[in-house]
């Protein structure tokens, strides 16, 4: 695939042949998801849907280092520390709306993941019919590092993936690659991304012609499916054993105790992960996706509004985004120093409707 330049603009839009493409273009950001972006992708969809000449939307990413890597992270904290809550509200409702457009979309959607894809370039994949990982992916949900939760989905999507690696994946922001992302069904193939250009090739020239959605869902798989290439076992397949013992606890206090005391490297290593965490953000994080297993998916999505809207003002948010991503000295000083201190109370707090009322996502 040709990079494009920023200048040519931050997303690009094409359609021909039956086939709508999405270029994110930003390759020196990352192809970070701006409100911007947002604000454009999400019209063009619902003109694509509405239109029978365009059977296929393909969403891929700029160069060869990212997907997508998340929000604008930056522009949040500006707004964090400014109080300008307008754009907080703003840029979560709009980007959610995003993610509950492509669940629902009535066409194929297959976002290329090739690269980094995490927190909001997430959000424009995992919802997706089609999702293909290849051998520069690396999937990550991070958002307890920086005070906040995984949202974008996560509260329906990670409680939904296999035992509890999805509560694993929430709290510990692990990353994965193609072969672990394929076993857990967040990837729905692997395909190398020296054929990133074969595969929308073969998209725009496959038959389409009197197919039924239904049809040209199964059509879309079954190309993939010749492209796919088995991706071996990944690292977290391999301690699958070790999540179900450790992570399968009533509480995050339970499981940092269950890691400490088992005494193999890789328990050992997941307390130290939690220990750099936000104390408050993983016990939101463990209520989140509670919840989010008994709730359908506007529900969840309506649940993620209240917390992020609360959690992106907070002091959490603040430190986190400035230690990992501002100053990048890795030192933040959380609001509650250790998971006692947090109060459970607090916690529940933010779970409570917000005083404007729930997200309207329609």
């Amino acid at each position: 695939m040709s990079v494009e330049t920023e200048t040519a603009g931050e997303i690009l839009f094409a359609s021909a042949d039956g086939l709508a493409t999405v270029l994110l273009n930003r390759p020196r950001a990352l192809n970070a998801l701006s409100l911007n972006k947002v604000r454009q992708l999400d019209p063009m969809l619902r003109q694509w849907a509405a239109d029978d000449s365009v059977h296929c939307v393909v969403v891929e990413g700029a160069g060869d280092k990212a997907f997508c890597a998340g929000g604008d992270i930056r522009a949040l904290w500006d707004a964090n520390r400014t109080g300008d809550l307008e754009t907080l509200r703003t840029f979560f409702a709009e980007e959610y709306r995003l993610n509950r457009l492509i669940r629902t979309y009535p066409k194929p959607y297959v976002a290329l993941m090739d690269g980094i894809t995490m927190g909001g370039g997430v959000g424009i994949s995992i919802h997706g019919s089609h999702r293909i990982a290849t051998e520069r992916t690396l999937f990550a949900m991070p958002e307890t590092g920086i005070g906040m939760i995984p949202d974008v989905g996560g509260t329906y999507f990670l409680p939904r993936l296999p035992g509890h690696v999805g509560l694993f994946l929430g709290l510990t922001g692990a990353r994965l690659k193609a072969a672990d992302a394929y076993a857990i069904g967040i990837a729905t193939h692997v395909i190398p991304s020296e054929r990133r250009d074969e595969v929308v090739a073969a998209l725009r020239e496959a038959e389409r012609e009197e197919l039924t959605p239904d049809q040209l869902q199964t059509a879309v798989t079954c190309i993939l499916e010749m492209f796919h290439e088995d991706p071996g076992t990944g690292a977290l397949e391999r301690h699958q054993d070790d999540i179900e013992n450790l992570f399968n606890r009533a509480s995050v206090e339970e499981i940092m105790e269950a890691l400490l005391s088992d005494g193999r490297p890789w328990a050992q290593e997941q307390a130290k992960t939690l220990a750099s965490k936000s104390p408050f953000a993983l016990k939101v994080t463990f209520r989140q996706l509670q919840l989010g297993a008994q709730l359908e998916f506007d529900r969840c999505m309506q649940v993620e509004w209240r917390v992020s809207q609360r959690l992106a003002a907070g002091p959490d948010f603040a430190e986190g985004v400035r230690a990992v991503i501002v100053d990048k000295d890795n030192a933040p000083r959380w609001s509650a120093a250790s998971l006692a201190e947090v109060d459970n109370a607090v916690v529940d707090a933010l779970f409570a409707p917000l005083p404007g009322g729930d997200l309207e996502l329609s």
